[in-house]
């Protein structure tokens, strides 16, 4: 969970930029053309074959537009995943996780779910803090184009969240989470990822 104005804010960005250069480097030293799988018990995906073979025109469709788990492009992109069992994480530490998702809207332009947006407090550090389930309505928008040896897809780049219910006392002030949440090295990596 990225949270502003905090230390925590500079180790997690920068933690996100190392992650991101490693998975840059790992892909551009790859020779292979094979699909990168998910780990055992991750989230699954729908079949979507416009990401194997882009549309003739080259235009973006929503069959091919994903969300990329834990923003890593080498993850298997996800459509319209219900984000049950262990949910979809959002952030690359898995502090921010979209659980029992239902979309009501999935176009080129946006979706839009209703579900439990699962916050880690990261207090006193995120493997001991506590995790808050919070009924949210969340908005995937402004999606990248992303080139790979599979073909060419789109991912969503920004999260902006509603709260129904509001946020719990631990998510208020300085440490709620960033609304809307852009994802700044998913972004950078989409564009080094197209010649």
């Amino acid at each position: 969970m990225l949270i502003t104005g905090s230390p925590r804010t500079r180790r997690v960005a920068a933690a996100g930029a190392v992650a991101c250069l490693a998975l840059l480097a790992a892909a551009c030293g790859s020779s292979g053309g094979s699909a990168a799988s998910a780990p055992a018990g991750a989230p699954s995906s729908a079949p979507a074959p416009a990401a194997s073979s882009p549309p003739a025109s080259g235009a973006q469709t929503a069959s091919d537009t994903f969300l990329a788990p834990g923003q890593d492009l080498s993850a298997t992109p996800l459509y319209e995943p219900a984000c049950t069992g262990y949910g979809c994480s959002l952030s690359g530490d898995s502090t921010a996780i979209l659980f029992d998702i239902r979309w009501t809207t999935w176009s080129t332009a946006e979706a839009v779910g209703t579900g439990t947006y699962k916050l880690d407090a990261c207090d006193p550090n995120c493997a001991a803090g506590p995790v808050d389930p919070v009924a949210t309505v969340v908005t995937l928008s402004q999606p990248v184009k992303v080139c790979s040896s599979g073909g060419t897809h789109w991912v969503w780049s920004r999260a902006s969240f509603t709260f129904p219910h509001g946020l719990p006392p631990a998510f208020q002030g300085q440490n709620a989470p960033a609304n809307p949440w852009t994802f700044t090295a998913l972004i950078a990596a989409a564009q080094q990822s197209c010649p």
